[in-house]
């Protein structure tokens, strides 16, 4: 009915609310669907998602993130931030992005299980081994076997140093390392070890410059598409592509990577650049390529100065 006819049937005061109400329900914005700028958010690579209101960042990590382990999300090559929000449990992120909550409280230095609503937490894909316990195998054999380290074996896996292990249980190895290839004499009994985990990409020849001046690669591809180049402390360390800063962490064990940085570039890649002693860049910086964005060190999981350099959704050049 039209708003002229009403004014036949109800007075003039009547009228002016009526008016009025629906001058405001024609002001109100109509409902939307919440958008997400990237076209196959699945794939990551730093852009925006809204779960619940709150912003979903993708992000990737280093050397000693669990990526190739079958707990984590199929295809998740990249690094997550999560935006706590009320009433989120550990165990209910680690759901969400299909990892253990070992995984979460790892990879953020987490004391305990108290999280805060507006806290953010880097979800890594982490990098390591998984391995099924074998007649007579022990703890300490296994992460002798992958060169693991116990005390972070024992606490992923929510094991004490007295726990018996059962044969067919599965056992995680962060940061492990598949045993050298055995050879003999007969050349059809070769093993040869497992490529780097994330390392199918594209080819993208001169998109990466070297983050480094000089190097000597001490490691080639292992854990997350990621090499070792050894330089001395201080070193400059080059921003590898044009792109956002997407992590910047200057604390922290950081689940191996120690103070890393990860960097999002505009054709969905990501560079990791880990171990670091500075980091000269914060999150949401504009960085160009060739731009000093840290320093050499050997913080986290580290033997000696040098850079953890992961690429995560094309080829390693380097």
């Amino acid at each position: 009915m039209a708003l002229g006819a009403l004014s036949t049937f109800v007075g003039e005061p009547a009228k002016t609310a009526i008016s009025t109400h629906l001058h405001s329900i024609s002001e109100t914005p109509a409902l939307k669907a919440a958008l997400n700028i990237d076209p196959n958010p699945a794939k990551g690579g730093g852009d925006i998602t809204m779960v619940g209101g709150v912003a979903l960042q993708a992000e990737s990590g280093p050397s000693g993130t669990l990526a190739d382990i079958e707990v984590a999300r199929p295809g998740a090559d990249q690094i997550s931030i999560y935006v706590v929000r009320e009433g989120d449990t550990i165990s209910q992120i680690a759901d969400l992005f299909g990892v253990t909550t070992n995984t979460i409280v790892w990879s953020n230095d987490l004391q305990g299980s108290t999280i805060h609503p507006g806290e953010t937490l880097v979800v890594l894909p982490v990098s390591g081994i998984k391995h099924t316990v074998e007649k007579g195998e022990t703890i300490a054999s296994i992460v002798k076997k992958y060169k693991g380290d116990t005390e972070e074996v024992l606490s992923f896996n929510n094991l004490s140093a007295g726990s018996a292990l059962a044969v067919g249980d599965s056992i995680v190895i962060p940061y492990g390392v598949e045993p050298a290839p055995v050879k003999t004499t007969r050349a059809s009994t070769i093993t040869i070890n497992e490529p780097a985990h994330g390392t199918g990409g594209p080819r993208l020849d001169g998109y990466f410059l070297a983050p480094l001046v000089r190097y000597v690669e001490t490691q080639g591809l292992h854990g997350y598409n990621a090499v070792d180049l050894a330089a001395p402390i201080g070193t400059n360390v080059l921003a590898s592509a044009s792109g956002e800063v997407i992590i910047s962490r200057n604390v922290g064990y950081n689940g191996g990577y120690g103070q890393y940085i990860v960097v999002k570039h505009s054709n969905g890649t990501q560079t990791l650049y880990a171990h670091l002693s500075q980091n000269f860049v914060y999150q949401g910086s504009q960085v160009v390529q060739g731009q000093v964005i840290g320093a050499v060190g050997t913080t986290g999981r580290s033997t000696g100065p040098h850079l953890h350099f992961e690429v995560r959704g094309a080829a390693n050049p380097f």
